[in-house]
């Protein structure tokens, strides 16, 4: 298992960024708490805790796929969507004047490459299934 745990890595990196952006902005504005009313710290915020509502899971089902099928290159693909659909979420959603294609661009990639694991360790649980 050398491949899940590379993305989670550059997700993690990803998630601090975005973390940084809101600290940041919350020194800026003097807003310890909440969003000030200000738009770009309500995105911000709304940008980190998307990404802490969705990567969690996704790595879970890519670290199933890639221990319980070795499915190695598979995983690539798995975590490339799932990483490029974080990116450019937060590029889409960051922006007071939302790029609403980017935001569906890293909703679709995130939702493909979750259910793509999830199909996958259906099929392979199906099989050995019907193999016992």
């Amino acid at each position: 298992m050398i491949s899940t745990p590379i993305y989670a890595a550059l997700l993690a990196v990803l998630y601090v960024v975005l973390g940084m952006r809101v600290v940041s902005l919350r020194r800026r504005l003097a807003a310890p708490l909440g969003h000030a009313d200000d738009p770009g710290l309500r995105r911000a915020i709304r940008v980190h805790a998307n990404f802490a509502e969705y990567v969690p899971f996704a790595l879970l089902l890519m670290y199933f796929v890639e221990t319980r099928t070795q499915a190695g290159a598979f995983v690539h693909v798995i975590g490339i969507a799932l990483l490029a659909g974080r990116i450019v979420h937060a590029i889409g959603v960051s922006r007071v004047d939302e790029n609403i294609r980017a935001r569906v661009i890293g909703m679709v990639l995130t939702f493909a490459a979750m259910l793509i694991a999830a199909a996958w360790l259906l099929w392979h649980a199906v099989l050995a299934l019907t193999l016992r």
